[in-house]
């Protein structure tokens, strides 16, 4: 695989596969985002319900909160090629059935909704996988610059997507513009198709569906850093959804615009992102990532008040440059915190429950200040949501966006292998495993403080019960105590305990007396099976 000589924001390029992908991502979001357009304009010509506009935004994110733990289980426990073939193959043949309805004049509002359902489904399949295969394209070095080209990417195809849709709304009608998107899905096709994925030999067998969905979950309830970043997300996106769903109709009813004033205002936004990424480098040196998505939350808050009130298309072009600066912050902000924050065995579910977040703040929001909208005004629905925008900013003083050493991450493999009777089945369970420490009076409450962080250590690798309790008898005897599913379970969670989690377990372990050695004993249940 051939890569950049040295480390720059565009060094991931020099990674063939990355580079192919990218470019192939960029012809297919230029097609999502014609798509976008042309449904847009085309609900606002079926239907002047601002909730009827609003619902295609919700109808494309609201399959993402249902299917993105699933779809990030998949991607973690089956072949990302294959799997993201077959999500592209039906998003282009949804594309296509909604281009040939379009053209012959047989779409109506379900009808429309319906099929937006069906490329929100194939969306929320693929985002998951999408974004989980970014760290085995290139090193870990690049991870953050690939991450924010993955970015400007999106955002180069927000800029020219909007402006071709517009001219060809005004020319031939939306159904180009899905035609074109069901054509663009065959870029990304191309490069997967020939893509010549290297997988690790498996150890251990692939974890079943049900099973790997429970492990994500788990990790995601104990893991503090990426619940920050979901609190962050929701925090942003729930306010500044409020723009982007109603554009169509500040376009179309408040300053009498053309599907080709639409596309423009869209357009701005992407050029304002590709900008703002290109700053993004300088103004992370200059500013802590905290106080950068605090920044760029206010700005956001001030375009959304600027929508509310501005009815010049002249003088609201400058204003979505501005939002577009503002979204990329805030995006590969915390795109890159999401990223970074979690192991490889669990990423693409990780991931998918910051998807999740996302899309459904998205959908929630879009559905939310639609409602106002049509009960109250445009303005309104703006204003209130400006307001959600600068209620949110507070949240940075308790919730810390990571920054993690992508080496913290690495499994450690310091368990020692643990010995069972040959023949036993490995789906039995639970196991119960105990460990017995050694603890002088002056050391107890200290090793307690330590072993919380042990507790949430055990929940994020599996472990779905965990303990710690004094003997009555001998106080100094401490017994930790934690469950996994079963045997297999178990030999996985002594592959997931990272580097970072070993020196939290050796911060526990200090206080053990010295020279007796920590106790442990793995426990199976009483029956096979």
């Amino acid at each position: 695989m051939s890569r950049a000589p040295s480390s720059s924001a565009w060094s991931p390029l020099g990674y063939t596969t990355f580079r192919w992908l990218w470019l192939a991502s960029i012809a297919s979001n230029i097609g999502t985002w014609m798509h976008e357009v042309g449904a847009g304009w085309l609900m606002t010509s079926l239907s002047a319900s601002p909730l009827h506009v609003a619902l295609v935004q919700v109808a494309g994110s609201a399959p993402m909160f249902f299917l993105a733990l699933p779809a990030g289980a998949l991607a973690d426990i089956v072949d990302r090629r294959r799997y993201l073939l077959l999500v592209q193959l039906w998003m282009a043949a949804v594309a296509m059935a909604l281009a040939l309805l379009t053209l012959g004049g047989q779409i109506t509002v379900p009808l429309l909704l319906l099929l937006t359902l069906g490329m929100g489904i194939g969306t929320a399949l693929m985002m998951p996988a999408w974004s989980a295969l970014t760290p085995e394209l290139v090193g870990k070095a690049e991870l953050p610059a690939a991450i924010a080209l993955s970015s400007v990417g999106v955002n180069v195809a927000r800029a020219l997507g909007p402006a071709i849709a517009g001219v060809l709304v005004s020319l031939s009608g939306p159904w180009a513009t899905f035609a074109l998107n069901a054509l663009s899905f065959f870029a990304v096709i191309a490069v997967l198709f020939f893509w010549r994925r290297e997988v690790a030999p498996a150890v251990l067998p692939a974890e079943r569906l049900a099973g790997a969905i429970r492990a994500g979950w788990r990790h995601t309830r104990a893991a503090k850093p990426l619940q920050a970043v979901m609190v962050r997300a929701l925090a942003f996106f729930l306010g500044a959804s409020g723009g982007m769903a109603l554009l169509p109709l500040i376009v179309r009813r408040e300053l009498q615009g053309s599907a080709a004033d639409f596309g423009l205002l869209l357009g701005s936004v992407g050029v304002g992102a590709v900008a703002g990424a290109m700053l993004l480098p300088r103004l992370r040196s200059l500013i802590r990532l905290d106080w950068l998505v605090a920044l760029a939350s206010l700005v956001y808050a001030l375009v959304i008040l600027a929508l509310a009130f501005v009815r010049e298309l002249y003088l609201l072009i400058p204003v979505m440059l501005l939002s577009g600066a503002a979204w990329i912050a805030v995006l590969s902000s915390l795109q890159v915190a999401a990223q970074t924050s979690v192991p490889s065995w669990v990423r693409a579910r990780a991931l998918s429950v910051y998807i999740l977040v996302f899309f459904g703040s998205m959908a929630g929001g879009g559905l939310l200040w639609g409602l106002v909208a049509s009960h109250g005004s445009i303005p309104l629905a703006l204003c209130a949501a400006a307001a959600a925008l600068l209620l949110g900013i507070p949240a940075m003083a308790w919730f810390k966006l990571p920054v993690t050493d992508a080496e913290d991450l690495a499994p450690s493999l310091h368990w020692p292998v643990p010995v069972q009777v040959a023949g036993q089945d490995p789906d039995r369970g639970p196991v119960m495993v105990t460990l017995e420490y050694d603890i002088a009076p002056e050391h107890w409450s200290a090793f307690q403080a330590a072993m919380a962080e042990v507790r949430r250590m055990r929940q994020r690798n599996g472990s779905f019960s965990w303990g710690l309790v004094q003997d009555s008898e001998n106080p100094r005897r401490w017994s930790e105590f934690f469950f996994d599913e079963s045997w297999l379970e178990h030999l996985r969670h002594h592959n997931r305990v990272t580097r970072a989690e070993q020196r939290i377990e050796a911060q526990a372990r200090r206080y053990q007396a010295e020279g007796i050695a920590i106790q442990i004993r793995h426990l199976l249940s009483g029956q096979a099976g």
